[in-house]
């Protein structure tokens, strides 16, 4: 059985504001369909608080959550077309790697046999066929957040959010684990909002770019345009010098 290939569509928040206590936010920013987005800015300045925005985990003061033109700023997570892989996998001890994939085709686990199909394909696609069986604690860091990748695609969503999943794992973990989403985003065409703290990663499968400083977007534009001497300052001076940072030189014409 093949996955069905699914389109993305555009986010949009608009003039969203948002606060905890007395550290207030304000997004106003539209995240191109089909694009894999890069989210960067230093702790605190609303990276994590975005994403939960857009999933629905939190809800604005004010303003409107835009996804696919519809406003979903009062709807609860169930109801909106979002998955979500979180730093940690979010995946419950008890169960095997199956039924952990399952539920992002039931809540309740009753599985029809095309759901089955599905969770099958999924975990081949991510590289676990044969593991079926086991538990999260019989499996290594990097097979538990396939197995989160694995619950997204069968969930079907046009929208999907990575919320540094992949920071615990080592550099070249690190690096198939990005791989791979980029792989299924060449292939369902989804839109990708991910948040990560290492520019190598940006650079690597970011398409687009925002960059958040003091619970604001500072600045958006490609990631090409970002990992240049002309990128924005704010931007360049948070990564600093090295490969990445303010010292290099077009660095972006050397992706692959």
């Amino acid at each position: 059985m093949t996955l069905n290939s699914e389109s993305g569509t555009a986010v949009r928040l608009e003039k969203v504001s948002f606060s905890y206590g007395e550290a207030p936010f304000l997004f106003d920013v539209e995240f191109a369909a089909s694009k894999i987005t890069a989210i960067m800015g230093s702790s605190g300045s609303g990276k994590s608080t975005l994403l939960n925005l857009v999933a629905g985990f939190e809800t604005p003061r004010s303003g409107r959550v835009l996804i696919g033109g519809a406003d979903f700023g009062a709807k609860p997570p169930s109801a909106r077309p979002v998955s979500m892989v979180f730093q940690e996998n979010n995946l419950f001890a008890h169960l095997s790697v199956e039924r952990n994939v399952g539920l992002g085709r039931s809540p309740s686990l009753r599985l029809t046999e095309a759901d089955h199909a599905a969770v099958a394909a999924a975990l081949k696609r991510v590289g676990l066929a044969g593991k079926q069986q086991r538990l999260p604690r019989e499996l290594s860091g990097g097979e538990r957040q396939r197995v989160a990748l694995a619950r997204v695609l069968v969930r079907d969503r046009p929208v999907l959010l990575l919320d540094e999943p992949f920071a615990s794992l080592g550099p070249a973990l690190r690096d198939d684990m990005l791989d791979l989403v980029a792989d299924v985003h060449a292939e369902r065409r989804m839109t990708v909002l991910f948040v990560t703290h290492q520019p190598e990663d940006a650079h690597r499968i970011g398409q687009d770019m925002v960059f958040l400083d003091n619970a604001t977007v500072a600045a958006t534009g490609t990631v090409a345009d970002f990992f240049t001497k002309a990128g924005p300052e704010a931007f360049r001076h948070y990564i600093g010098a090295g490969p990445f940072g303010a010292g290099s030189r077009d660095v972006a014409r050397k992706r692959t």
